[in-house]
């Protein structure tokens, strides 16, 4: 059975929801995508997950790199799925292009290339916003494209973090995943 719980945090309400089996959605309030009917039907309630990201947010929102991640039960296609693990090893503090992930999910998969904008897709989609980082993903002239939770909050989560863009990111992640 899952639950939903609320944070407030310096940029506005936040909403997660999850179960035993882990935390399943973390959402901006009114965000682009977030499933109001779906929290609508869910209970308020206290689990040991919840506790765990309210403590990861507390430490992310005082401008510090958690040194944990809460247990995550993560839904999606394969293809989101392989997109948000990527997601998860951006460093605090640094960021990537939609165009450097899919470099790295076509090497992967053993193609010649992969979509940015599907790539882009999938991270819009991201249930699980700040914990699997989609606000390090920029476009590829280093702007500030795309975040459901909408351009000024990625601004401010990445001036929070103070980031900077890795220079060869195919090295760090592709290697940390493989």
């Amino acid at each position: 059975m899952e639950f939903r719980h609320h944070y407030s945090s310096p940029l506005g309400g936040i909403t997660m929801a999850g179960g035993a089996d882990g935390l399943s959605g973390l959402w901006f309030d009114g965000q682009k995508y977030f499933p109001s009917s779906l929290l609508s039907r869910l209970e308020e309630g206290s689990l040991p997950v919840f506790t765990q990201t309210d403590e990861w947010l507390d430490r992310y929102f005082l401008g510090n790199a958690p040194d944990f991640t809460p247990k995550l039960n993560i839904n999606g296609t394969a293809f989101r799925k392989a997109v948000w693990e990527l997601l998860l090893s951006i460093p605090y503090g640094r960021t990537v292009t939609y165009g450097d992930i899919a470099g790295i999910i076509a090497r992967q998969k053993g193609c010649a290339q992969m979509s940015a904008r599907a790539v882009g897709g999938a991270v819009g989609r991201n249930p699980i916003s700040l914990i699997i980082p989609c606000h390090r993903v920029v476009g590829a002239d280093g702007s500030l494209t795309g975040y459901a939770g909408g351009i000024d909050r990625k601004m401010k989560l990445l001036s929070l973090e103070r980031a900077e863009r890795i220079a060869k990111p195919e090295r760090f992640l592709y290697n940390n995943k493989n």
